[in-house]
């Protein structure tokens, strides 16, 4: 990307920005699906975890590869979970919701980007989730989200 265009991760706040939202959207998990199989045994550090994953995928460092075993290892938390629909819809407005409490950006470009990768990333999840308790999965590349400005990179507006 170019010099001059952010990338997500940047925009967004970098590490610090994501464990935030990361931090504040598990709390509203918590309390939303406390009865929910696998949300009560949720290890302390999996929101940072995830702020790693998401930060990789939106062009931050490589973290989540290198430390916790990529997309590969992203995909295996959700085999056997059963996501439904409902829950999954559920997860993407507590999503939004803790975005919005920890100040991420609400240009439009910004959200659109981080909204699309969230509709993707939880419809994969839910996929993912059905498959039962053990997939035989070739090693994934992680994805990689931008601008998704179709024509190239842009400079967001609020600059």
């Amino acid at each position: 990307m170019s010099q001059d265009i952010p990338t997500l991760f940047e925009w967004a706040g970098g590490t610090g920005a994501l464990n935030r939202l990361t931090q504040t959207f598990y709390d509203k998990v918590s309390r939303d699906f406390h009865r929910r199989p696998g949300v009560q045994n949720m290890a302390p550090d999996y929101p940072a975890h995830v702020a790693a994953f998401i930060g990789e995928v939106f062009g931050g460092p490589k973290t989540y590869s290198e430390n916790h075993g990529g997309h590969r290892q992203m995909v295996m938390h959700h085999l056997g979970k059963h996501l439904s629909e409902e829950q999954r819809r559920r997860w993407i407005n507590l999503l939004a919701d803790a975005a919005d409490e920890v100040g991420l950006p609400d240009d439009p470009e910004f959200r659109s980007a981080f909204m699309a990768y969230v509709e993707w990333g939880s419809r994969l999840a839910k996929m993912n989730s059905n498959l039962g308790e053990t997939c035989d999965l070739e090693t994934e590349p992680m994805p990689a989200r931008g601008w998704g400005v179709p024509g190239g990179p842009y400079k967001p507006s609020g600059e």
